[in-house]
């Protein structure tokens, strides 16, 4: 009977380990998620603020082309602008 019990403490003993293993295992796998959420929401604020540079070098541009255009018919309209020869 002893060895059949020292066979069992043994076999407890191991899964007592094992048990302790998952649970660490569970706990870094939980803190792997959390970090990655974080890192997800970052992304997604970098997307946000590079769609919102984009749009703005959008308006940037729209309004350089009517001063452009603006411009122009200033020009035209004081002959300052030159006929190619």
């Amino acid at each position: 009977m002893t060895d059949l019990h020292n066979v069992e403490s043994l076999v407890l003993e191991h899964l007592r380990h094992i048990r302790a293993r998952v649970d660490q295992i569970a706990d870094d796998v939980g803190d792997l998620k959390l970090r990655m959420s974080s890192v997800e929401n970052g992304i997604v604020q970098m997307r946000r603020d590079v769609l919102q540079a984009d749009e703005t070098d959008i308006r940037q541009q729209i309004t350089l082309d009517k001063l452009a255009a603006r411009v122009e018919r200033i020009e035209h309209r004081l002959d300052l602008v030159e006929t190619p020869h």
